[in-house]
């Protein structure tokens, strides 16, 4: 069975060959005024051509019969601002501990996966990463009513933490937890992001990045694509530390991507292997929803089966697409493992020399950025 975490490719393919100049000044620091008020970059992978158009074109370029798939993953406040205290012979309270421990030892933790729920051990990304060490205790809230302890450590500032038990604890982090936002957007998250780095159709809790595709659509939106006899599909993927991690190799198939993951229920499979056998066009909504068709199709000879599994699916130039036919995504980093899938589903030049356009527009770049329709 084709292995659908490692695709080999006859030739090696380079993580520089992804790279193009971004100006600062167009990495979107706020979501625009209204959510489907973006501006939509159109590419033509066959041709290579591309069009600007608006968001609210969309629905003009869907076509009857198509089946649209969304990730309905739902963002939790999964950033964490504490207090690190090296305490290991003393149990895990917060009295007896000198106010200067945590007067210097200010901390963030991002949750990016939970290992088991008892214990309540979770994987995670701790800044600064180098001076927490295993043993260590962590508080978090004003009155210390979150605490954890480090258990292991990886490199680049991954931790594995396991958390005293707390009644509600999702709960609890919903309070004291912070939004998310990646580390390109350059201010402290705001109350308004609450509602805006998650998608309007959010469901199934569990992700620390939003499918940023998705924020874009509104209920007007999804009122003039049905009006087309289009299809709407739900699938879910916890987007997790993948989304955080830079591609730190100089060959791309040296890369090791982090799985994600995901779920698809019986009436998605059934809709998606419907529209597969009648030739009719799955558009996927944002990488994490390729990513999730496509694994699934790779475990599965190339029909969706229903269930949950991981998505250890690495896409880039060379990859044979069995399931999307178009899709609708962000702009990504450079050199990013979202890129790459990109370039492998419309072809690297042509992503480049539309990046190209899209930078000498004034596009606006990444999470609260501007979109492309690729078909």
């Amino acid at each position: 069975m084709l292995n659908p975490g490692r695709l080999l490719y006859s030739e090696s393919v380079l993580v520089s060959d992804f790279n193009f100049h971004l100006p600062s000044e167009l990495i979107a620091q706020d979501p625009p005024v209204a959510r489907d008020g973006s501006r939509m970059l159109h590419l033509d992978r066959e041709t290579g051509r591309f069009y600007d158009r608006q968001f609210r074109d969309l629905p003009d370029f869907l076509q009857p019969g198509d089946v649209v798939v969304f990730n309905d993953t739902r963002v939790f406040p999964a950033r964490l601002y504490g207090r690190r205290a090296q305490v290991h012979s003393q149990p895990l309270s917060v009295r007896g501990l000198a106010a200067r421990e945590f007067l210097h030892g200010r901390i963030e933790v991002l949750l990016t996966r939970q290992l088991s729920t008892e214990p309540n051990d979770w994987e995670c990304l701790v800044r600064p990463g180098r001076k927490v060490g295993v043993g260590e205790r962590l508080y978090f809230g004003e009155n210390n009513e979150l605490q954890a302890e480090v258990l292991a450590r990886g490199k680049f500032g991954e931790r594995q933490i396991r958390f005293q038990p707390v009644e509600k604890f999702l709960d609890l982090i919903e309070r004291i937890g912070h939004v998310p936002l990646p580390p390109y957007i350059d201010r402290e998250d705001s109350i308004s992001d609450r509602e805006r780095y998650q998608t309007v159709y959010a469901q199934q809790l569990g992700s620390v990045a939003a499918p940023t595709a998705g924020l874009h659509f509104t209920p007007q939106i999804f009122d003039r694509i049905r009006k087309r006899d289009i299809q709407l599909v739900n699938v879910t993927l916890h987007v997790g530390l993948g989304t955080f991690q830079p591609v730190r190799v100089e060959r791309v198939e040296d890369h090791k991507i982090h799985s994600e993951a995901y779920s698809i229920s019986p009436e998605a499979a059934s809709a998606i292997n419907l529209a597969l056998q009648s030739s009719k066009r799955v558009v996927a909504i944002g990488t994490t929803t390729v990513r999730t068709l496509e694994d699934a199709a790779a475990r599965g000879g190339g029909t969706m089966a229903p269930g949950s599994a991981s998505a250890g699916i690495f896409i880039y130039p060379g990859f044979q697409f069995k399931v999307v036919k178009a899709m609708l995504t962000n702009f990504h980093l450079p050199q990013s493992t979202l890129l790459m899938l990109v370039s492998a589903f419309a072809g690297r030049e042509n992503v480049l020399r539309t990046y190209e356009h899209a930078v000498s527009s004034r596009y606006r770049f990444y999470s609260y950025g501007d979109c492309m329709l690729i078909e």
